[in-house]
């Protein structure tokens, strides 16, 4: 089975033959032309993986292909074969989007890296515009009237004004720190560049190193052929570092040299290599208590937080929780084809009384649970099943029994005593749960209690964290 297609065009059948023929006995599907119409007849057949073009040809240039090429599949990799004289062309071919150029004469295995190097750079611009799809389809959900989340647009945009300007995203876990990142980008002049993201906490240090800056054939074990590195897929565009609070220190200093200088080098390379990109990074953490713990260098802080951009928790915007509970519910009874139209007022009091710990996140993947697996025309409260996270509701059934039995208004039919005292256990755990972000050991400390006691209480009243309980979206 071939690995990819490849258009190989040159007027010359020595080369034509010579380049076929190496592709091909590494599996590729490889089809040659001698000239731009037959070039275009081709692409107009088939689009391929990676395109090989000599820059001159009997009817035209290799760079009008590319330029065509670019405009109607610009994932595709160009590589450009340029003679003895032809560097100056061949430089701008690589500023109309060309992944690389090789001169002649050349060796197959030079050749066959560049090939296999445009199809990995291919492989994660095609993830990355999937990435940038996914995250772009849900945007609506961040519509807001609340004058924090206005004050956070009004940054966004003010910021995308300025071409290198580095930005920190702060903020809960679930609140949008990857849409504003996406946003600022796609507001800048740098929009039609890569946007380039990385989760410093999801990839070793050492692993991390190279992702970030690439390697050098032979720089460490499994280092068979060179990689390029984010920061040159990105350069042009923006790089977005989340979770940059996890960074390791030696990975800071190499970070804080790219901010200054505009350059790094490769894992196990010794050339300077420039990349003209801005940097924009997010953290849930308080970096400025990790500076002063020493956790976090103090000069990379100052360099990422040229501007702060602080994206509030749901709970500090509650105008928006109905509004976008309508959508959320609105959008997965269409999807799931479910009768939903309305929310009842005491699941409206429910929903805006809860505190949200896991914010956008936590109210989204609720109501895509909720419409999913319950049937019914107007949402109620049993239905929505926010008893185990969080922090219980203060218009609770609890809260309406508290309050009547310190008015001394009991009904008359009594109550259940212990009924009611479980009910209030199972709720101080929950508060005490949450206040300590769900710390087995700070809680226990908290009620005062025995750690066993509290996890047998929490596994008697099935409590547990929204993370356990919660799929992650």
């Amino acid at each position: 089975m071939s690995k990819a297609n490849i258009l190989v065009v040159d007027d010359q059948d020595s080369i034509r033959h010579f380049v076929s023929h190496a592709l091909e006995d590494e599996g590729y599907t490889v089809r040659v032309t001698g000239s731009v119409r037959e070039s275009r007849q081709a692409l107009d057949e088939d689009m391929p993986d990676v395109a090989i073009l000599d820059l001159k040809l009997p009817d035209g240039t290799g760079l009008e292909l590319l330029r065509e090429i670019k405009r109607i599949q610009p994932e595709v990799g160009v590589i450009l074969m340029t003679a003895f004289g032809e560097l100056e062309t061949a430089v701008e071919a690589m500023s109309a989007g060309a992944f690389w150029f090789v001169k002649k004469p050349f060796q197959n295995e030079e050749l066959l890296a560049l090939v296999a190097r445009a199809l990995e750079s291919q492989k994660l611009w095609l993830e990355l515009r999937r990435l940038r799809h996914h995250a772009f389809a849900d945007e609506d959900f961040l519509h807001s009237s609340s004058p924090a989340m206005q004050e956070a647009y009004a940054i966004a945009e003010q910021v995308a004004r300025g071409d290198t300007t580095s930005v920190l995203i702060e903020g809960e876990s679930g609140t949008g720190k990857e849409y504003f990142a996406n946003l600022i980008h796609r507001m800048s002049a740098r929009h039609d560049k890569p946007f380039v993201e990385i989760n410093c906490a999801a990839i070793p240090g050492e692993l991390l190193e190279s992702e970030l800056f690439g390697h050098e054939k032979g720089a460490f074990t499994d280092a068979r052929t060179q990689k390029l590195g984010l920061m040159e897929i990105a350069s042009g565009g923006t790089l977005f570092l989340d979770e940059i609070g996890e960074m390791a220190p030696m990975l800071q200093v190499k970070l804080l040299r790219v901010l200054e200088r505009r350059t790094f080098k490769r894992v196990g390379g010794t050339k300077d290599i420039s990349v003209n990109l801005r940097v924009i990074s997010a953290t849930n953490q308080d970096l400025e208590r990790r500076v002063q713990d020493g956790g976090f260098r103090e000069d990379l802080y100052y360099r990422l937080k040229v501007v702060p951009l602080y994206v509030p928790p749901l709970r500090e915007r509650r105008e928006d929780i109905l509004p976008l509970s309508r959508l959320f519910m609105d959008r997965f009874a269409r999807q799931f084809k479910k009768p939903f139209r309305d929310i009842s007022p005491d699941a409206e009091r429910l929903l805006t009384d809860y505190p949200w710990p896991g914010n956008i996140r936590e109210l989204r993947n609720l109501f895509e649970r909720t419409v999913l697996l319950e049937n019914a025309e107007v949402l109620e409260p049993r239905q929505l099943k926010l008893a185990s996270r969080g922090r219980p509701a203060a218009d609770s059934t609890l809260g309406q029994r508290i309050d009547e039995l310190l008015g001394g208004a009991l009904p008359a039919a009594g109550v259940s005593f212990e009924a009611l005292v479980e009910e209030l256990e199972r709720a101080l755990i929950l508060h005490a749960s949450y206040a300590t972000k769900w710390n087995q050991s700070r809680t226990a400390e908290l009620l005062q209690l025995k750690r066993d006691k509290l996890r047998y209480r929490m596994k008697l009243y099935e409590l547990q964290s929204e993370n356990e309980s919660t799929p992650s979206g």
